[in-house]
């Protein structure tokens, strides 16, 4: 006899049909809670991706190691440098070598240009790694030039800001790191910078503007020059007294920034009249100022 289901059996219903198996012959079916193994796939290739990012970076660190060998090896010794110093002042008519560096033009110069002077081994790494960025992303240049590389680019490579000028600057910046003090490399650069209006050097801009030595430099006073260096003709104090009262005003607050100046201090400085700043303008400096 069959069963309920068309199996044989005491009781079955021989007129029921028995279930058909749609399994093909010879073929295995895991049980209904099995799940096969799949890989992650997006895993893996995030783990390739790293691999060939962590490559590209070490590729990259290692061109640029020797490109930065061959550029220490065919750029000139900087150990002419004030030599050169010397010569850019003759042509300039400017006094070498000048009056030592006062602490108000250097702490602002400082705060304004390079704020990691006191540190750094000649370049900035990260405005040099932000510039390297910029090139190879194609967005240009993003300055970062330390003074290192500001005083190399006024000594070896006559003012020019090519690309192949700015490196050879990277590599003449590390040479004079390791071969001057950086009190050294402050006043050479104070020695040749210009500070419009006909101003070659601290001396001449501090009596030519103001009549006054550097020595005597107010902070008001050290803080305008220092913000000249990038733009002397266009912050002019004497042609453009907007644009030199908005420098002034960067300057001072980078002194505070730095905490060379507290905010009161920033605040006085920045009362002063720019008039009354430059009242002495012409008088150049007597024996007595």
């Amino acid at each position: 006899m069959r069963g309920p289901a068309g199996e044989a059996g005491q009781g079955a219903d021989p007129t029921l049909p028995l279930p058909v198996s749609t399994a093909a012959p010879g073929r295995e079916y895991p049980s209904p809670a099995y799940r096969p193994a799949v890989p992650d796939l997006r895993r893996h290739r995030a783990r390739r991706l790293l691999r060939r990012l962590a490559l590209t970076v070490v590729v990259l660190v290692v061109l640029g190691i020797v490109a930065f060998g061959g550029l220490l090896v065919l750029t000139p010794s900087v150990g002419s440098a004030r030599q050169l110093v010397a010569g850019q002042d003759l042509a300039h008519h400017a006094a070498y070598p000048g009056p030592a560096v006062p602490a108000r033009f250097a702490d602002s110069l400082v705060a304004t240009e390079d704020k990691r002077f006191y540190s750094e081994p000649g370049i900035d790494l990260f405005a040099v790694g932000r510039v390297g960025v910029a090139y190879l992303t194609g967005h240009g240049v993003q300055g970062g030039a330390t003074l290192y590389q500001q005083l190399a680019k006024l000594l070896y490579t006559q003012g020019r800001s090519s690309a192949s000028d700015e490196a050879e600057q990277v590599a003449l910046a590390v040479k004079l790191y390791l071969a001057y003090p950086r009190q050294q490399i402050l006043q050479m650069y104070a020695d040749v910078v210009y500070f419009g209006h006909g101003y070659y050097g601290l001396a001449a801009a501090s009596c030519g503007y103001f009549g006054v030595r550097p020595a005597g430099l107010s902070w008001p006073q050290a803080a305008m020059l220092a913000g000249l260096v990038q733009g002397p003709s266009l912050d002019d104090p004497l042609t453009h007294p907007a644009n030199a009262r908005s420098r002034e005003e960067h300057v001072v607050g980078r002194l505070v920034a730095t905490g060379k100046l507290t905010p009161a201090q920033g605040r006085a400085a920045l009362t002063v009249p720019l008039p009354s700043l430059t009242a002495r303008a012409g008088e150049g400096c007597s024996r007595s100022a």
